[in-house]
């Protein structure tokens, strides 16, 4: 099994977690099935996490530091009031759940540019993006799109992709805001 060309949360994960300095505050954008939230809350002091599915944010066994919130990740500003040192997204769809609801590109990138906002200094932004699916290759093509454009002078944009799977496999965006 590879270590590194593994799975794509796990990076994520070691990014933030190797290379931002102030773990105070985090945003999860889409709580899923809670491991994100989950790195969240054992590295940051208080994690704010949207979900849609009602489903998913009953079965999520919340901690102490994590504010599960039933909205959409687009509606941040609604939530939370604080700037934020790290803000996590996994688009797509709820693992094992319903296929068919899925994150939608306009509240996807609405939100993001409303978290690059919100983003402190030195703070950094992860982007899952799950392509198998049709809205997930619209999600890829416009949120790539705005993001290639975004000023060097203020923002770092890294991709990760594979490139000996298949087309479809998901890539990771990581934003560091200068």
């Amino acid at each position: 099994m590879f270590r590194y060309v593994a799975d794509i949360s796990n990076l994520s994960h070691f990014i933030i977690k190797n290379f931002l300095e102030n773990k105070v505050v985090a945003i999860d954008g889409t709580l899923g099935n809670g491991f994100d939230t989950d790195f969240l809350s054992d590295n940051f002091e208080k994690v704010y996490s949207f979900e849609i599915q009602k489903d998913a944010c009953n079965k999520y066994e919340n901690k102490n530091n994590v504010e599960v919130i039933n909205d959409s990740h687009h509606l941040f500003k609604d939530y939370v009031k604080e700037d934020v040192d790290c803000i996590m997204y996994n688009l797509g769809f709820l693992p094992g759940g319903d296929k068919g609801v899925t994150t939608m590109h306009i509240t996807s990138l609405q939100s993001i540019k409303i978290g690059l906002e919100m983003l402190k200094s030195g703070g950094i932004m992860t982007i899952c993006i799950y392509k198998g699916h049709i809205e997930g290759q619209i999600e890829e093509t416009c949120i790539l799109s705005y993001l290639s454009k975004l000023p060097k002078s203020k923002y770092g944009v890294m991709s990760h992709n594979y490139l000996n799977r298949a087309e479809a496999a998901p890539l990771l965006v990581v934003i560091e805001k200068k």
